[in-house]
């Protein structure tokens, strides 16, 4: 479809209400885009001169952007990021594509990866490029067409596919456990115990699936599962962690289980990517391939 001219603003203009929309003033934008002030000014004239109404606004002798203006600058730079995207796949592997993934790091780095020189060998024209990430990606203006993500994967306008559920065991060092022993699972509460910031109710519920009365849970708080593991290695506490990240440490000794078996939890993990995005090219290579590789339980995990 041939849009008229008027609705196809130059992209030197764009990006400069963009980075207005952004930064807040020209001459930021005239720093981050090289260019003196006047000409990020033309470029702002010139695109309010193109679609025949008014952006900005003068305060204090500065440039501020309409409402209507803020948000057509956000739609802007999503499409900008769009056609970003489009470039690097293109200019980085033009024959099979790439796939831009956001990835849980500890999850990524221990299940994901020893898995990938399967993928590369059956698919050597398809790009994976990592980015890690823990909260949810807003897919409609980040720079990903796909996310490993654990929970439930409820994601508006999103597809997703199941791949590992999730069990979690209590660990600590053997000498923390031959200090104080414990006979209960409320006797854990007499020890530090190691909460994972993204799953701030996880201790809660293990305690629940232990039929172990709990009003309350505290400790210390970190960001990822490398982190409370070198934590628990050091004697500074009990983790709650994925069973399959610590079998060697315990396997050899340097850590022990504070109380039972592994318990499920309710999420589990996932891939999530865009429903516009499926018959993507490289995600379906790449997602069908993942598929294969859900749930092998009865197969050791790579280390």
């Amino acid at each position: 479809m041939s849009l008229p001219r008027k609705y196809l603003p130059s992209i030197l203009s764009l990006r400069a209400l963009e980075a207005l929309d952004r930064l807040g003033s020209a001459t930021a934008v005239a720093a981050e885009l090289n260019q003196t002030q006047s000409a990020v000014s033309r470029q702002l004239k010139a695109l309010e001169d193109q679609l025949g109404l008014s952006l900005f606004i003068r305060k204090n002798r500065r440039l501020v952007l309409t409402a209507e203006a803020t948000a057509y600058a956000d739609e802007v730079r999503r499409a900008l990021g769009q056609i970003a995207q489009a470039s690097m796949k293109l200019s980085l592997n033009p024959a099979g594509g790439s796939v831009n993934l956001a990835i849980l790091p500890t999850f990524g780095m221990r299940w994901l990866v020893p898995r990938l020189a399967d993928f590369t060998q059956s698919h050597p024209d398809v790009t994976i490029n990592f980015s890690t990430r823990l909260e949810p990606v807003n897919f409609s203006n980040e720079a990903f067409d796909a996310a490993i993500h654990f929970g439930t994967p409820n994601w508006p306008g999103c597809d997703s596919l199941r791949l590992k559920s999730d069990s979690v065991l209590p660990v600590c060092t053997p000498d923390m456990l031959a200090r104080q022993p414990i006979r209960s699972p409320q006797d854990l509460l007499a020890l530090p115990l190691l909460h994972i910031a993204t799953r701030p109710e996880a201790w809660a519920a293990w305690f629940q699936a232990q039929n172990a009365e709990v009003t309350k849970v505290t400790g210390t708080v970190h960001d990822q599962f490398s982190t409370i593991m070198q934590a628990a290695l050091h004697g500074l506490g009990v983790a709650l962690v994925p069973d399959y990240l610590v079998a060697a440490d315990v396997a050899a000794g340097r850590l022990v289980s504070a109380w039972g078996g592994p318990v499920e939890t309710p999420g589990a993990y996932h891939l999530v990517w865009p429903t516009e995005k499926t018959q993507d090219h490289a995600l379906s290579k790449f997602r069908d391939w993942l598929a294969g590789q859900a749930e092998s339980e009865d197969d050791p995990l790579p280390r």
